[in-house]
């Protein structure tokens, strides 16, 4: 039996971003709840794929997709762009097929300046990634500008709900808590 394995998508244009530090950190909480031994976090930076994703050919936006296609767990992420995720993270889900991502277990990421965009993972985000088969068990991780100085508090809150479910979605062997309460990882992700 293979590693389970985690993969993080940012759609920020710029790389490097805060967005993908933030599903960086969201991923390497979220990794303990996988069974066995934690699982690495890969990453796939969209800005560094952007002059690809539009061309006839895109072997290296394949590949990524590839690995976001065999992930246990993905975080995917995005700034809030006009109220919604940004066109270079669709750009690049574009190119998955029906059901690209069976069987993937995904949280929706997205990073804000103002919490009056709160629900934009859960009304943009979430169905385009349910549409393409994967299962979406917890609601969209929001993060404001402000919060990503110090995510600890926001993501202890955020799994304060998500855990449960994120664990049955996961499978059986993660339906235990293989983990110390998200208050005891508060120290692990700053």
């Amino acid at each position: 039996m293979s590693s389970p394995s985690v993969v993080v998508v940012s759609g920020n244009p710029r790389a490097g971003s805060r967005t993908l530090a933030a599903a960086r950190a969201a991923a390497e909480r979220l990794a303990a709840l996988l069974p066995g031994d934690p699982a690495p976090v890969e990453v796939v930076d969209l800005a560094l794929l952007a002059g690809e994703l539009l061309a006839p050919v895109h072997p290296a936006a394949d590949a990524a997709l590839a690995r976001l296609a065999s992930a246990d767990l993905a975080v995917i992420a995005t700034p809030v762009y006009k109220a919604s995720y940004t066109g270079l993270l669709k750009a690049f889900l574009d190119l998955s097929g029906a059901d690209g991502l069976a069987g993937v277990v995904a949280v929706p990421l997205v990073v804000s300046g103002s919490p009056a965009h709160a629900l934009a993972g859960e009304v943009h985000l979430r169905p385009v990634l349910v549409e393409l088969g994967a299962v979406v068990p917890a609601r969209s991780l929001t993060l404001t500008e402000a919060q990503l100085g110090d995510l600890g508090p926001a993501l202890d809150a955020w799994l304060d709900r998500a855990a449960e479910p994120l664990r049955r979605a996961l499978g059986p062997a993660a339906a235990a808590p293989a983990v110390a309460p998200a208050a005891d990882l508060a120290g692990a992700a700053r």
